[in-house]
């Protein structure tokens, strides 16, 4: 007779253990640990225990990530405040800035934007067809220790210590107008299977603050965008 045969039967018989309450008692078998026979009641209490404290690592792994959801949700909450108040897109970006290095302490921001614009911003310099290329690729947020040497040029004398990196597109519809890159020396800050919820989120945020303050003609194109589109972003 084979141990599964065995299990099979007692599943099928739960009132044997009742039957035989006397006898099961007196049944020892080895402990994994202790290296000592224990009653197979105590080692039967041992594993409900042991699954017990794995239940209870879980809980609080789960509660832990519950409150960390909630400070992540609550820095967004002010952030999107104050991007309202924002007058002009040089107030956009310096609130953005200060949000994500002071709040979510994130040590570099890089933004670039091919909207039409006289600004004399960084953020305004003309980008290469690469990264107009890697906005429209970028559907989802990337997370990791790659991107591009246009890209990382734009973080000056840090670029060379840099090592993760959050790039996402800024969008209306399907059609990009603008690049936000999060960037830092720690290498697991930003990493390839971490969840990307609020990064998409941010970008929404981004992506419609900056156009209600974009140029009068950018935000005509906007407007003529198909329905379908619109509804996509």
């Amino acid at each position: 007779m084979q141990a599964d045969d065995i299990l099979g039967w007692l599943k099928q018989n739960p009132a044997f253990f009742d039957e035989y309450a006397e006898e099961v008692a007196d049944i020892y078998v080895p402990h994994s640990h202790r290296g000592q026979a224990v009653s197979l009641a105590e080692r039967q209490l041992l594993t409900l225990r042991d699954k017990n404290r794995a239940l209870e690592g879980r809980l609080t792994e789960l509660l832990q990530f519950g409150e960390d959801n909630d400070v992540i949700s609550e820095r967004l909450h002010w952030l999107t405040v104050d991007l309202i108040q924002a007058e002009d897109l040089s107030g956009v970006i310096g609130t953005l800035e200060y949000h994500l290095r002071e709040r979510f302490h994130v040590p570099h921001v890089a933004i670039r934007l091919w909207l039409p614009s006289d600004s004399s911003l960084r953020e305004f310099e003309q980008v290469g067809e690469s990264v107009v290329k890697l906005a429209q690729n970028l559907v989802s947020p990337y997370c990791g220790p790659y991107v591009t040497d246009e890209v990382l040029a734009w973080f000056d004398d840090a670029g060379p210590a840099l090592k993760s990196f959050a790039q996402f597109a800024l969008r209306t519809g399907e059609e990009p107008f603008g690049v936000l890159v999060l960037a830092s020396e720690d290498e697991n800050r930003f990493y390839p299977d971490m969840g990307t919820l609020y990064l998409q989120r941010l970008s929404d945020i981004v992506s419609a603050t900056v156009l209600r303050l974009a140029p009068t003609t950018a935000r005509v194109e906007v407007e003529e965008l198909p329905v379908e589109a619109h509804d996509e972003a």
